[in-house]
């Protein structure tokens, strides 16, 4: 399908790549002409996105669970054909003008008569509109009709009165079982010896005697309903198969008796005539109409009311993803906003299975967390986006609020995290977090190897002396070895080496800066944490530039169809960091800050004591 110029499109740039302007009716009724390449979407699930779901049940005609671009365009020329005047399609109008529905042929004759029958009820006039709450709602006044019509047919279909119901119901599930005694009593007539094969055999008999019986019994229910003869006449007093004895007294006191006079037995004719007296009453009850079925006209001007109201901002939503680009709105993936860790995320979208959707996501190169969000008995999965800010406090059983798009709150907590560079700033810092980190790590694990060498020690010493006292060793202790001169020196020795090269360094850099002007000195520093942190920042920099929305909404079942990028400014946007509202008063006293420490403050005097010694000479 190839663009011609016989429309004359209009294309914004963003995200990276030009997409289609959809503002007039005209644009939407050329879609047919526009090239599919240019289209953002190509598909997307009619679940898990917010969206009416009644009018994308509407435009998924072939109900698998996927809105396409033809079911989009079908729908838009539907919708043209409905409409007197299509510009209605962009007018962002709640339902459809009675006035504008075509009705110069049958459809259209059917949708305007329902569309009058409606404004009649509603008290509204042909230049009202009909919404599309009180388009949906005609169907329920279609059903409401539908069933008092056939209420009031069922008075005359009643010939058991209030009773008819319950005796239809008993006939009804005994009808298989009268029809089988029928039969066998049938087959007997026919042939002698079929009487005993086709009652009760012995070894049927046989069978349930070892068993704890109950009337109940699968194995007593299962046996004819009498004694089969060739008279072919079921009793209704005695001789009854105990399992279906109850229900054979209630169908002689209230059907029997009533239709066909008291009796005892009843032979087939019977039962045919007594299914005859309430034949009526099932053919009622077999026309009770359907809730859900719709009138003539009904569901069209539904469908119409809907299609005027939703079908252009869907096909911004899926030739175009203009709301969530331009920023003017939520797209119809963004099921809301989590907030964690000072922070609030827009980008969030729906989850089925976290596992799955994540091994796709992952490649848009954004860091997603993946939260379960708890709402009483409703539970909801997520994917949030995190573009801003740093993953410091990110971790796995954290809790956040998720915001769906109705206002609701929801627990949320971490279940899953797929790392990536959140921000230039967290790449330029990170080197120095790293060495920090791993300082840190060592103290710890060197203070607890200390700590575990004293302890055992202690031990050690206290097993010994417990041992010596129990084995009332008064042996003396063996004298300490000898203080070795020589070793000790070559220690010092070394020592003293140690401390002359650091010495020595710290002499060469501090004379390197010494021999700079003041306003080198700031040169030097940045160019030091350049090159610690340029690498961090340069790659995060590639990484941040390549993030893309495709991946995630394929995972969730869409057809992306474009590169849909988000770069680091438009990333920025999608999450907001905690920040002190506008003319806010702070304090910064804080009584229970921590102490600071003295040791910054010793370093900088003893630089400072070298570059003087060194700026006079002592050091020459």
């Amino acid at each position: 399908m190839v663009a011609t110029d016989s429309h004359p499109w209009r294309f914004f740039r963003a995200g990276g790549f030009d997409q289609v302007q959809l503002d007039t009716a005209a644009d939407l009724l050329a879609l047919t002409e526009l090239d599919q390449k240019l289209w953002v979407a190509l598909s997307c699930p009619v679940k898990g996105i917010e969206f009416d779901a009644r009018s994308l049940q509407f435009i998924d005609s072939d109900n698998d669970g996927h809105v396409r671009a033809p079911e989009l365009l079908a729908a838009i020329r539907w919708a043209h054909g409905r409409l007197l005047n299509p510009e209605l399609l962009v007018q962002k109008c709640e339902g459809v003008p009675i006035a504008q529905i075509r009705d110069d042929d049958e459809s259209g004759k059917s949708i305007k008569a329902a569309a009058l029958m409606l404004a009649h009820q509603l008290g509204k006039g042909e230049a009202d509109v009909l919404t599309v709450a009180e388009a949906s709602a005609a169907q329920l006044s279609h059903a409401a009709r539908a069933l008092a019509a056939w209420e009031a047919a069922g008075h005359d279909a009643l010939p058991l009165g209030d009773a008819t119901a319950a005796a239809h119901a008993l006939v009804t599930e005994l009808d298989g079982k009268v029809q089988d005694f029928f039969t066998r009593c049938q087959l007997a007539a026919f042939d002698a010896r079929a009487g005993g094969v086709l009652n009760a055999s012995e070894d049927a008999l046989k069978a349930l005697a070892p068993a704890s019986l109950q009337t109940g019994s699968q194995g007593i229910s299962d046996l004819p309903l009498a004694h089969v003869t060739s008279d072919a006449v079921l009793p209704l007093t005695r001789g009854i198969n105990p399992a279906w004895a109850a229900r054979i007294q209630t169908l002689r006191d209230s059907v029997v008796t009533p239709l066909l006079g008291a009796q005892d037995q009843l032979s087939p004719a019977d039962w045919q005539n007594i299914q005859s007296k309430l034949a009526s009453y099932t053919t009622w009850l077999a026309a009770k109409p359907d809730p859900s079925a719709e009138g003539d006209g009904v569901r069209d001007l539904e469908q119409l009311a809907r299609y005027v109201r939703d079908l252009q901002p869907l096909a911004n939503n899926f030739v175009a993803f203009r709301d969530f680009y331009t920023r003017q709105g939520k797209a119809t993936f963004q099921i809301g906003t989590l907030y964690l860790d000072g922070r609030s995320c827009e980008l969030c979208v729906a989850v089925n299975d976290a596992a799955k959707h994540a091994a796709l996501a992952g490649l848009s190169r954004l860091c997603l967390v993946y939260c379960d969000c708890v709402r009483g008995a409703d539970k909801l999965s997520i994917a949030a986006a995190f573009t801003a800010g740093d993953s410091d406090q990110l971790m796995v059983g954290r809790n956040g609020v998720f915001y769906d798009r109705q206002g609701r709150d929801w627990d949320a907590t971490i279940t899953k995290i797929i790392d990536h560079p959140i921000s230039l700033r967290q790449a330029f810092w990170a080197p120095y977090k790293q060495v920090a980190r791993a300082v840190g790590s060592q103290m710890q694990k060197l203070a607890a190897s200390k700590a575990k060498a004293a302890d055992d020690k202690l031990v050690g010493a206290a097993l010994n002396a417990s041992t010596k006292a129990a084995a009332g060793d008064a042996a003396k202790a063996p004298p300490p070895p000898p203080f070795d001169v020589g070793k000790f020196a070559g220690i010092f020795a070394a020592i003293g080496l140690a401390l002359g090269a650091v010495g020595t360094m710290v002499v060469s850099v501090v004379s390197g800066l010494f021999s700079l002007a003041w306003w080198q000195w700031p040169l030097v520093v940045l160019g030091v944490m350049s090159l610690i942190s340029g690498p961090a920042v340069l790659l995060a920099w590639f990484k941040l530039r390549a993030r893309n929305l495709g991946p995630i909404l394929d995972a969730n079942g869409w057809a992306i169809n474009a590169r849909a990028r988000i770069n680091i400014p438009f990333g920025t946007s999608l999450t907001h960091i905690a920040q002190l509202p506008a003319n806010a008063q702070r304090s910064l006293s804080d009584p229970y800050a921590d102490k600071p420490s003295s040791w910054p403050y010793l370093v900088l005097m003893l630089v400072v004591a070298v570059g003087v010694m060194w700026f006079l000479g002592w050091l020459g």
